[in-house]
């Protein structure tokens, strides 16, 4: 994205999350990292590996939700057997090792974050196992500014499920109607929307 559209889109996401907010929460893969192609990748390598050709639009299809339910939807479209604790070690394997150094920012969003770090509190409520989160959050130079992190697996249910940004909304000591959602996903919005936050879609903006 070329630098004047980034500034556009900067611009239109400030105006869009003005309001009387205590707690800004991001989602993170697709919404402040620009790494949807390599989590695909990913996907795909690792299906390969067992002989199934799977087509990658199913995980964009199913952005934000937990990787364990993305090898479920899997399994039910290609009716395959992928055990998917396996299937998901395998592929953050294959993520870590070869793809998150190269993450890049998406820039509108991450200079948001950046731009409102100290004036309200941050959170990033993602999918995403912690390590990798966290991984991601330390290349795009915002690990340290973000107070609260809940990823994969630490709350009973993930999105669409109201329990992440429920979990963080309680560890930052924000009332979820004060606190504003940034996600790519339809599962991060309907958890959003079921925790009574207001949200934003950034690939929208």
């Amino acid at each position: 994205m070329d630098k004047t559209l980034s500034a556009q889109k900067y611009k239109a996401l400030t105006k869009l999350a003005a309001g009387d907010y205590q707690a800004f929460l991001y989602d993170c893969d697709g919404t402040l990292a620009d790494n949807m192609g390599a989590h695909k990748n990913s996907y795909i390598r690792v299906a390969a590996d067992d002989g199934v050709v799977i087509d990658g639009d199913i995980i964009d299809e199913f952005a934000g939700l937990p990787i364990l339910n993305v090898v479920d939807e899997i399994n039910k479209r290609y009716n395959t057997t992928f055990e998917p604790a396996d299937f998901a070690a395998r592929k953050h394997k294959i993520f870590f090792n070869e793809y998150i150094e190269q993450t890049q920012p998406i820039e509108y969003v991450v200079n948001h974050l950046k731009s409102h770090a100290g004036k309200v509190k941050i959170g990033v409520v993602s999918g995403g196992s912690r390590n990798s989160v966290t991984k991601t959050l330390q290349v795009l130079g915002i690990y340290d500014l973000v107070e609260v992190l809940i990823c994969a697996g630490e709350t009973e249910r993930g999105k669409p499920f109201a329990d992440p940004f429920l979990a963080a909304a309680e560890q930052l000591g924000v009332e979820p109607r004060h606190c504003l959602v940034f996600e790519d996903g339809e599962p991060g919005v309907q958890a959003a929307e079921a925790a009574g936050m207001q949200w934003i879609r950034i690939d929208k903006v």
